[in-house]
């Protein structure tokens, strides 16, 4: 009887050590663990704050990172107690992959404002044509983004495409170029057109002198002949420039002896 009492008190003693080094060695999985995360979370933010990310993204992904860490290490002291983790893992996977497809579409903007809000293709206040709409950058959320067309529509863009199409920012660049197509009639002096328009652009303060415009004949087309005006300016003063220049050559053409075409037909008719 002493010795099966001897034997079982042998056999709790030991048990109570073997588990007691795990219980200290999850403690201690836990404590460094967290005090690691820590560290990482500091440097991360500082990461954050260096690269400019968003102020208002900064505490979601701050978030996501420290719980997913913290997950890390929890299920790490779990395994050290001896606990099998690797249905309890499976599960939360299946479970996270159904989550997945059922919401791939805001998942999907989800990422997509993520991506522009870390790498900043735009900015709120720039003119953007992109997803089939022209218009300025009001705000940029998460999921969406809102822009304001020119006759003050609000258009509400998710993210996913804008993150993923194509897109032309029309703020990017100080300076643009404006594109004219001018023609004259045939049979008027190209010489005269030509210095015509050079007189145009030189009185116009908005158009810059570097770089410098560019004057040609372009097509002989059949009714008229065609130059190409191009000219630079400020990206302010783009559509200002465009329509009073197509206003200066409509009413002072006449004057300086220039034809204006538009499309006509000659019809012959024949007495039989």
């Amino acid at each position: 009887m002493d010795l099966n009492l001897s034997n079982y008190t042998d056999t709790i003693y030991q048990m109570a050590i073997q588990f007691g080094t795990k219980i200290v060695a999850c403690v201690a999985v836990l404590v460094i663990g967290f005090w690691l995360i820590g560290s990482v979370m500091k440097m991360v933010k500082k990461g954050f704050e260096k690269r400019d990310i968003d102020a208002s993204l900064r505490p979601f992904l701050l978030g996501i990172i420290n719980s997913m860490l913290k997950a890390l290490i929890v299920i790490s002291a779990l395994s050290v107690l001896g606990i099998e983790m690797t249905s309890f893992i499976a599960i939360l996977g299946a479970a996270g992959l159904a989550v997945g497809m059922a919401l791939s579409g805001t998942l999907s903007n989800f990422a997509g404002g993520v991506m522009i809000l870390i790498f900043k293709p735009f900015k709120v206040g720039d003119v953007l044509e992109a997803q089939g709409y022209t218009g300025g950058v009001k705000e940029i959320g998460i999921f969406n983004t809102i822009m304001n067309t020119p006759d003050n529509k609000t258009i509400i863009i998710p993210n996913g495409g804008l993150a993923s199409g194509s897109m032309v920012n029309y703020s990017t660049e100080p300076t643009r170029r404006v594109d004219w197509t001018v023609g004259i009639g045939y049979g008027d002096d190209y010489d005269k057109a030509k210095s015509v328009m050079e007189k145009f652009i030189s009185e116009d303060a908005r158009i810059l002198k570097d770089p410098a415009h560019f004057i040609a004949l372009h097509t002989l087309a059949d009714s008229s002949v065609n130059l190409t005006v191009r000219a630079w300016v400020n990206a302010a003063d783009y559509w200002g420039v465009y329509f009073d220049m197509n206003e200066k050559i409509y009413k002072n053409f006449g004057q300086e002896g220039l034809n204006i075409p538009f499309p006509q037909m000659d019809v012959h008719v024949h007495n039989s």
